[in-house]
């Protein structure tokens, strides 16, 4: 039997990018997994299905997704003490592969970071990471409503510039991929979080990506 044709690069078209953090540029799982789990069992929750949630999401809105009968001011307490510890431990804190790579090829490009995380953990993940911060930051101080509320990112297309329609977001979760397209953003998906919630492209890693611009500011996005 012949093997496997492999499959096309997919091409998409942009004039600016909008990227996720964790997951997606960083991988943060074991930092998330600890933390997260500790918080599960001090719950009386399956850690399996707090994790299922957690990915993408402020921890405030995990909480409350998880625990809807408890109190806002409780969840946004316990969400500033998880942000201490997260922000003490980069155990395991990792760039995604080719990440750095990729936005070396972005520096002189429209893009920006927008993430779930405060400021000081994005800080602290990108540097435990090795890796710059884009030069416009959505941070969860940025918006009123965590993914996958659309609300941070219209304001990163805003931001910079552009219309929603013509960003592209490259995001690994669920509440990620749900923000974006409610935003009428077209998604990059990476990672395998990213491939049960159809995003219009999907790479393993940043490896498969190359952006090319063209001289009108047009950026071609190949994937694969």
């Amino acid at each position: 039997m012949e093997p496997p044709m492999p499959a096309a690069p997919t091409r998409l078209t942009a004039r600016a990018l909008l990227l996720d953090m964790d997951g997606t540029l960083v991988n943060s799982d074991a930092v998330v997994e600890r933390w997260w789990s500790r918080w599960a069992v001090q719950n009386g929750l399956d850690p399996a299905e707090v994790l299922s949630v957690a990915h993408g999401r402020q921890g405030h809105a995990t909480m409350a997704a998880l625990l809807p009968d408890r109190p806002v001011e409780v969840n946004l307490a316990e969400n500033a003490r998880m942000l201490d510890h997260e922000r003490g431990d980069t155990d395991g804190v990792v760039p995604v592969p080719g990440a750095a790579a990729f936005l070396a090829s972005l520096a002189r490009l429209p893009h920006a970071l927008v993430t779930s995380a405060d400021q000081p953990l994005a800080r602290v993940r990108m540097d435990a990471a090795g890796l710059p911060l884009p030069p416009v930051l959505i941070t969860a101080e940025s918006v009123g409503a965590s993914k996958p509320d659309p609300e941070g990112f219209l304001k990163g297309a805003a931001a910079l510039g552009f219309a929603p329609a013509d960003c592209l977001a490259f995001e690994d979760s669920g509440a990620g991929i749900a923000a974006a397209k409610a935003a009428g953003i077209r998604v990059v998906g990476i990672g395998p979080r990213a491939t049960a919630h159809h995003p219009d492209a999907h790479a393993d890693t940043l490896t498969a990506v190359t952006v090319t611009p063209a001289p009108d500011g047009l950026l071609t996005v190949t994937v694969g």
